[in-house]
């Protein structure tokens, strides 16, 4: 199958102009990364996180030298006390916030019968837990304020199908959509709306580095457009899901993919 060519990049509406967000995992690759920038782009004020320290510093440093409004505090997602400090932290530097991304998950491939429990609790512990934490603080800090708020997780849709080698990652992705759907109905009391976007396939460097050519190629097949995903198309939908576009959608599990089923 040939593949279709990625399409233009689209250029910012200011969709989220004067708002103030949170995005996890965001450190300059991936989903997260093109994340943070498409939301500057549309004119938000973003607080940028990531487990790498370094990693994170260096894309703020490359966002501050085109954006306004951009920082950036490490965050192990894993730790109760780093979470809080980071929705401290953007509330501290804006006044308010309005947006969160929770991006962070953790992945990796192995058999039932050869996972170890350290491997089966380390995916569950960043990818659900942490997508749990994050939850946990914003809901306290956008239940107070008024104007609501908006949650967009990363779930995957292999939180819906099966895939050898996956099953810790599949089970946390299930689960971030099962958080999802229970926090949206918690949170629509007080205004505040929580989606997810389940990608299949977005690739980038650190990626395509552990992942090899046989396995890509297979993937690749699988997609209705015959490519992986770019990245920021799927930041789009988050920018969608964070924007007033989608004032009616909460605890939805959004497919960026022709394999949600």
């Amino acid at each position: 199958m040939t593949g279709v060519e990625s399409p233009a990049y689209v250029p910012g509406h200011g969709l989220l102009k004067g708002r103030t967000a949170v995005v996890t995992a965001a450190a300059g690759a991936g989903i997260g990364g093109a994340t943070a920038r498409r939301f500057l782009e549309e004119g938000a004020r973003v607080l940028i996180s990531d487990a790498h320290a370094r990693r994170l510093k260096e894309y703020e440093a490359e966002l501050a030298g085109e954006f306004e409004g951009v920082s950036a505090l490490a965050c192990d997602v894993t730790d109760e006390a780093q979470v809080q400090a980071l929705f401290d932290a953007a509330v501290r530097q804006h006044g308010r916030l309005d947006i969160v991304v929770n991006n962070a998950g953790l992945g990796g491939t192995s058999d039932l019968v050869d996972m170890t429990d350290e491997q089966w609790s380390r995916v569950l512990d960043v990818t659900l837990n942490g997508t749990f934490r994050c939850t946990r603080a914003a809901l306290r800090l956008l239940k107070r304020q008024e104007g609501g708020g908006v949650i967009v997780n990363n779930a995957s849709v292999v939180g819906w199908r099966a895939q050898a080698g996956q099953a810790h990652y599949a089970a946390a992705k299930a689960g971030v959509m099962a958080l999802t759907r229970c926090a949206a109905l918690e949170a629509a009391a007080f205004g505040v709306r929580v989606n997810a976007v389940s990608p299949s396939l977005a690739m980038h460097p650190h990626l395509v580095k552990v992942t090899t050519p046989e396995l890509l190629e297979e993937l690749t097949a699988r997609e209705a457009f015959g490519r992986y995903a770019e990245p920021w198309e799927v930041a789009n939908v988050i920018v969608f899901l964070a924007s007033d576009y989608s004032s009616y959608m909460t605890g939805e599990a959004v497919s960026v993919s022709s394999q949600h089923a």
